[in-house]
């Protein structure tokens, strides 16, 4: 399995931490429950804090005759220490009149439990160390996060762009991340610097007053609601409030605010000494809040939201990694004795996964093939053929194991001539779609000696079907029969559904067909997402995008293809016959709801999950429809759907491109091209642009959006991208 070293100091730091952060963050989620019904107990009072500590303390001495201190919480609640009949009381009062609202909050055993397992795990000094190491641990799990969503999404400035989804674990896994990232870091850091302070690393200062005895006086004998500090202080700033032992001078009121400590002449209201609290004290008062949540029911909630969340991340993060496919490669066979070499470029092994199958195929047809990592090229004495396959990282950076490839292709030139072939893996979702595939491409046909056996084959979203074609291509140019086996690859599915054959469209000149289908047993399909057919005489799964039309028939355009196992048998298929297949979500390829105007763009078959789209149009968003082929033939299977869509308003405008009827040929990027500022005021509006066709028309339409966002808008198409404003699903 090839790791970076983020990925690795992820993994590592969260299997070391793991246990104790999963104590930490249950018992987390428990004593966040205890701030809320601390907060909602009715022992607040409205405009307390307004009043001054003068009147407070006169209030409240005209109730009680034997006061020891008065305490102001977080919550906001005044509490009495007092001696009443004898017996030491503690209790909640209205500072305004003295009534006794309650007695003192006592903690309940479940937070009791959970706030010395949370602290210590009933270990003592040596809990409390490991939680505050698990809790740093935490702190550098999150860094490490940091950096590998930034490197996933393209870079800082794409940090919070659109997630593709691949699957469940992995898409939900970086979005929470993302929710919860400040909760996560402020506990993380509260909890180490709480650790830190009860170990004493972080030295704490004490305030030292220092008294003149002798200068105290009990004269002039002024009435409490007179001392001047008492009258100019507020209940809202006091943290407690000590009485003096005794009637003698040298004992005095003992009071703590927010930010100081001042002592106060009981006869007179001087003040004695007063004192600013450290910074330790000031920080820890407040790493003990935002650790706790105490005094806040919104921050209580959000803390909770953050201890969940580690729980989930530990759970999707290890589900993540155990159902990474686990390929070890192992060659029969030296470098230097081989004439094919595959090499791959991969972060978590997805591509090694089809890679390492193509080499096995390749064995299997008596070829001596070597499979390595993009990092590992070098001379390579007797090789013939150089097949990359590599996928790309972020804003189009090498993944992992391709990091130095670069380099080592400059320093290492082969003696031999030899032919290469470059597959690039991705996904349409992304901005620059295996951008890192062709800057492969190019480095090698400038080589030395390196013949290049045609352009850059993509496969989109782990399609086994593309590259299959690509095999077969190879393998005919090659002149030998190789037949991948597919990977088991964990995709997003629903259970089996059966669909009745309603209708075939043909056009038998351009070999492609429209297939209506009735959803029998009511599986939910929305348009663009994907149907998987797998025919009885070939394993591989064959992925159609889906149209739905309501009522529960749905579309799909299927190009038939010479000797293609799976398009005959669909085009075979009679009205009336039942079509098994799964659908696939493709949440990355739905018609934006809330967009007033949207761009659609086809070729060919592309047009059947727009078919869906426009019929589904009840909203009258305002489509604007762009599609290619060849002749007006081309146009039979959807020409009804188009003129009835028009004749109902469903699509605003139809704009067709035709390449095989004048003399100078006309493709879909030409009428996006003419309509660049039309294009480009949709988008500056929030509009969307969504692409459905080949591969190769992706690229042609790509390079003007391109054109356009720079020239109308200053802006690149990525930023367009990232805003889900352009949607592609090509082939």
């Amino acid at each position: 399995m090839v790791f970076s070293i983020w990925r690795i100091s992820h993994l590592l730091l969260a299997v070391v931490a793991s246990l104790f952060l999963l104590v930490a963050s249950v018992t987390g989620v428990i004593l966040a429950v205890e701030p809320i019904t601390n907060k909602i107990r009715p022992y607040n009072i409205e405009q307390a804090d307004e009043l001054t500590l003068a009147e407070t303390l006169t209030n409240l001495n005209a109730r009680y005759d034997e006061i020891l201190s008065i305490s102001r919480d977080r919550n906001g609640f005044v509490s009495v220490q007092a001696i009443i009949d004898g017996e030491n009381e503690q209790f909640y009062v209205n500072p305004f009149n003295g009534e006794k609202l309650g007695p003192a909050i006592e903690k309940a055993p479940i937070f009791q439990f959970s706030t010395s397992l949370h602290r210590s795990l009933f270990l003592k000094a040596p809990g409390r160390f490991l939680i505050g190491l698990a809790a740093f641990l935490l702190f550098l799990i999150a860094v490490s996060g940091i950096v590998l969503i930034a490197k996933r999404q393209g870079g800082m400035r794409y940090f919070f762009a659109p997630v593709v989804r691949e699957n469940f674990s992995q898409f939900n896994h970086v979005v929470y991340a993302r929710m919860t990232l400040l909760p996560i870091i402020v506990l993380s850091l509260s909890g180490s610097y709480l650790s830190l302070l009860r170990f004493n690393l972080i030295p704490g200062e004490q305030i030292i007053h220092e008294v003149d005895y002798e200068t105290l006086t009990d004269e002039p004998k002024l009435p409490l609601h007179t001392f001047e500090f008492l009258n100019t202080t507020t209940l809202g700033d006091l943290r407690k409030v000590e009485y003096p032992f005794s009637d003698f001078v040298e004992d005095y009121y003992t009071i703590s605010l927010k930010d100081r400590e001042v002592l106060l002449n009981q006869f007179n209201g001087q003040i004695i000494t007063e004192k600013k609290f450290p910074w330790v004290s000031v920080a820890s008062s407040w790493a003990t809040v935002i650790h706790t949540g105490e005094g806040s029911i919104v921050w209580s909630v959000i803390l909770a939201a953050g201890s969940l969340a580690i729980l989930f991340l530990m759970l999707t993060g290890f589900v993540i990694y155990f159902k990474r496919p686990r390929i070890q490669i192992k060659n029969n066979y030296s470098r230097n004795d081989c004439s094919h070499i595959v090499l791959v470029g991969t972060e978590g092994a997805t591509t090694l996964q089809f890679a390492h199958e193509f080499h096995r195929q390749l064995l299997k047809a008596g070829i001596k093939s070597y499979l390595g990592l993009m990092n590992d090229y070098g001379p390579f004495r007797n090789m013939k053929q150089l097949i990359i396959f590599t996928a790309t990282y972020g804003q189009g950076e090498p993944p992992a194991s391709a990091s130095r490839f670069r380099e080592l292709a400059t320093k290492y030139h082969q003696k031999q001539p030899f032919a290469f072939s470059v597959v690039g893996f991705g996904s349409t979702a992304y901005p620059n779609y295996c951008r890192f595939a062709y800057e492969v491409f190019d480095l090698l046909k400038n080589l030395p000696n390196a013949n290049s056996l045609g352009e850059v084959h993509t496969v989109n979203s782990h399609s086994f079907e593309a590259l299959s074609r690509w095999v077969t291509h190879w393998a005919e140019a090659m002149q030998l029969t190789l037949q991948l086996e597919k990977p088991k690859l964990k995709l997003s599915k629903n259970p089996v559904s059966d669909f009745e054959v309603i209708d075939r469209v043909e056009n038998e000149k351009e070999n492609t067909f429209l297939l209506t289908l009735k959803n029998t047993k009511g599986a939910k399909v929305v348009s663009g997402d994907l149907l998987s057919v797998i025919p009885e005489d070939d394993p591989r799964e064959r992925l159609y995008s889906v149209g739905n039309l309501g009522n529960n028939t749905l579309a799909i355009s299927v190009k038939k293809y010479p000797n293609g196992i799976c398009s005959t048998m669909l085009s075979q298929l009679e009205k009336g016959e039942v079509l098994s297949a799964e659908v696939v979500r493709n949440l990355n390829f739905y018609l934006p709801k809330n967009t007033k105007e949207v761009v659609l763009i086809a070729t060919g078959t592309g047009m059947g999950p727009f078919l869906g789209m426009i019929a589904s149009n009840t909203g009258r968003q305002k489509l604007h429809l762009y599609w290619g082929g060849r002749t007006l033939d081309s146009l039979l299977p959807y020409r009804m759907y188009i003129n009835e869509a028009l004749r109902d308003k469903r699509i605003h405008n139809f704009s067709p491109a035709y390449s095989r009827m004048q003399t100078q040929k006309v493709y879909v990027q030409h009428l996006i091209k003419k309509d660049g500022a039309k294009i480009a005021g949709i988008l500056k509006k929030g509009g969307c642009v969504m692409i459905c066709g080949s591969i190769a028309m992706q690229h042609d339409v790509v390079k003007e959006l391109q054109t356009i966002c720079s020239t109308y808008l200053q802006k690149d198409l990525s930023h367009f991208q990232n805003r889900k404003q352009v949607k592609m699903d090509c082939y």
